[in-house]
């Protein structure tokens, strides 16, 4: 069994479009072979997803949000290919969702795992390393693995379920971001964000 690496999901992420948990799908089920998961992915999303991936996505909108009394705020960049897209009400709607989730996750960091910086993960990894260290050295790799892991769901806007679980069925914000793409037809990117805080 092939292990599935995230530089393997963002290859065929970005060779079909198609969304984050629908191509490590494809890529476990073709145990990591990328050609036959292209291939798969064609047969389940048809041509559609496979054509939104590679168009640049050149428009959007940016979201705001005010909570708490103004005293927290974000803006976020949520990029399409068209205006027709940008101005589109579900689009719309999608982007206010993403900029409220944030502005209830002070944790967030970054929109995805790929902005993680290496040096970042690395530090990381060697805290939860320390942490497990008093556990049987068999497991203490898995344990810290493990806390990255969760480290990740909780910093990476893209791995975190939406804060309004009820309404969203709890997907994730990158399910939910996949989900708009194939709905619209375009390459629907979270581009960035910032979260301010007063006094923080």
């Amino acid at each position: 069994m092939t292990a599935i690496t995230a530089s393997m999901v963002k290859e065929l992420r970005d060779r079909t479009g198609a969304g984050m948990m629908d191509c490590k799908n494809a890529l476990t089920e073709t145990d990591g072979d990328i050609e036959k998961a292209v291939e798969l992915l064609h047969v389940r999303l048809g041509d559609k997803a496979l054509k939104v991936g590679g168009r640049e996505a050149t428009d959007g909108t940016v979201a705001s949000y005010i909570h708490a009394g103004g005293k927290v705020g974000v803006l976020v960049e949520v990029d399409c290919n068209t205006d027709f897209v940008a101005r589109n009400e579900d689009f719309q709607a999608f982007a206010r969702d993403v900029a409220l989730h944030i502005a209830a996750s002070p944790t967030t960091q970054f929109v995805s795992e790929d902005d993680i910086p290496q040096d970042a993960k690395d530090a990381e990894l060697r805290v939860f390393e320390q942490q497990a260290a008093d556990k049987p050295e068999q497991v203490r790799g898995k344990i810290a693995e493990g806390k990255l892991r969760k480290w990740m769901e909780e910093t990476v806007l893209l791995n975190q379920v939406h804060v309004n679980a009820d309404k969203n069925d709890g997907k994730t914000i990158e399910q939910l971001r996949a989900e708009l793409s194939g709905t619209t037809g375009e390459n629907v990117v979270i581009r960035r964000f910032s979260r301010f805080a007063v006094g923080a």
